[in-house]
């Protein structure tokens, strides 16, 4: 018996000797690359704007003056009166466009110019250049649908998410 357990162990450390050599630790390959950021950097907005802040630049960005202290008091309490923010900046937007001192392009100047008027009106509320395909959709949605004015565009542009955030 005392051979039979010799021969056992034998094996079995033989067997270890063979599966622990073999076992070898992965190597992950490098290849220099250096390592490019793909985000657009533009795109990251991270702070919301305030209600002073976003009054005063959507008023400068609509009649291309300043707005008068009284007026940014009453409109601040306005917005902080009103637990829907989202509807209540639609509400202050349409109240800008309907007033005859707002400073917008012509109709005929946004279907004449698709290209000029998208980055415009991109550079005036996102303060950056629209990617590619944003360019595309706008070029095709105002190219398709007649009934859409520079008021329209505005309005949507104003009351979006990313106008909300610098």
């Amino acid at each position: 018996m005392g051979i039979f357990k010799k021969k056992n162990l034998t094996v079995i450390a033989f067997f270890m000797a063979f599966v622990l050599s073999a076992c070898e630790k992965d190597v992950i390959p490098t290849y220099g690359v250096n390592p490019v950021s793909v985000e657009d950097e533009s795109l990251l907005k991270f702070k919301k704007k305030t209600p002073k802040q976003y009054i005063s630049i959507l008023y400068t960005d609509l009649f291309k003056e300043a707005i008068s202290v009284n007026k940014l008091a009453s409109t601040e309490r306005v917005i902080e009166s009103v637990g829907d923010k989202a509807l209540v900046h639609e509400i202050i937007v349409s109240n800008y466009m309907n007033h005859p001192d707002v400073t917008i392009p012509a109709d005929t100047f946004m279907r004449n110019n698709l290209d000029t008027f998208i980055s415009l009106t991109y550079r005036k509320f996102y303060l950056r250049q629209p990617s590619q395909i944003e360019r595309s959709f706008f070029k095709e949605y105002i190219s398709n649908n007649p009934n859409v004015t520079v008021e329209l565009v505005y309005v949507a542009f104003a009351a979006s998410d990313e106008y909300q955030f610098y």
